[in-house]
């Protein structure tokens, strides 16, 4: 698994709308009408994440999830935190 170069993570943040870099990762949060709303998006992601064998990082308060994404083995952001972040945003919409 190779790094994103910081001019490839800078290209890839571009086109990825809300997420942003934060150390060695990329993180996003997103907002729901409710508790069972943020929940279902974390189930559909959950699944998501387990078919691309990558996981993310989480957290969710009530209507709030706030998702973090690198590749541990490789220290930093990798294309699979790239294709999965587009993933995820097109979930969310």
């Amino acid at each position: 698994m190779t790094l994103l170069s910081d001019a490839e993570l800078s290209t890839a943040l571009a086109r990825l709308d809300g997420w942003e870099r934060q150390g060695n990762g990329i993180v996003r949060t997103f907002e729901f009408e409710d508790f069972v709303a943020a929940w279902g998006f974390m189930s559909s992601v959950a699944l998501l994440a387990q078919a691309m064998d990558h996981h993310p990082e989480w957290s969710n308060v009530y209507n709030s999830v706030t998702i973090v994404l690198t590749s541990h083995d490789a220290g930093g952001v990798t294309e699979r935190d790239k294709k999965l972040a587009t993933a995820i945003n097109e979930r969310s919409s």
